[in-house]
């Protein structure tokens, strides 16, 4: 099995490239459906959704805009469990149909602020994509509409996903060892 390490912190192979676009391909295709004529914006979390917005936005037929927000709740491999706005959005999403791109979703903190931010600026809707979706340690009541993989409640790293800004370029996924 292929390992990596960072900051003295070993890593195992979770995920290939290959089943991340494999994912990616899906979500697109169910987004394409849904929203067919129906001029969505995207509003991507930095800094882990780059990738994986790029990606999706590949696979998107539709007509559609997207804007980047950035928001922190990490330190190391801890959530500290406050979510800090860094970067707002400059895009009103008023009457729009609204999706929101997390690379990761855990506890659910980044996706609560930032759907109730939006929902005061009065858009048709407000859905949730997610490449990863760590299910057993989701504490909101939050429909996720597009979740890719399922991962277990390890932290991880690669395709976006850091550890103190090192391993975002990584093109597979990995997790922390025991």
């Amino acid at each position: 099995m292929k390992k990596i390490s960072f900051f003295e912190k070993n890593f195992s192979l979770l995920l290939t490239e290959q089943e991340i676009m494999r994912s990616i391909e899906k979500i697109a295709n169910d987004i394409n459906r849904d929203y067919e004529l129906k001029n969505p914006l995207f509003i991507a979390v930095l800094n882990g959704a780059f990738m994986f917005a790029a990606d999706l936005l590949k696979h998107i037929q539709i007509e559609c805009d997207i804007s980047f927000v950035k928001y922190s709740s990490y330190s190391g491999t801890t959530s500290t469990g406050n979510v800090t706005e860094l970067i707002g959005l400059d895009v009103s999403p008023y009457q729009r149909h609204v999706i929101i791109l997390e690379d990761i979703v855990d506890s659910g903190a980044t996706i609560d602020l930032l759907r109730r931010s939006i929902y005061t600026r009065q858009p048709i809707d407000v859905k949730i994509a997610t490449l990863f979706f760590k299910k057993v340690s989701y504490t909101m009541n939050i429909p996720i509409s597009y979740s890719g993989i399922e991962v277990p409640n390890k932290f991880i790293i690669g395709y976006g996903l850091d550890i103190d800004g090192k391993g975002r370029n990584l093109r597979d996924v990995y997790q922390l060892e025991d």
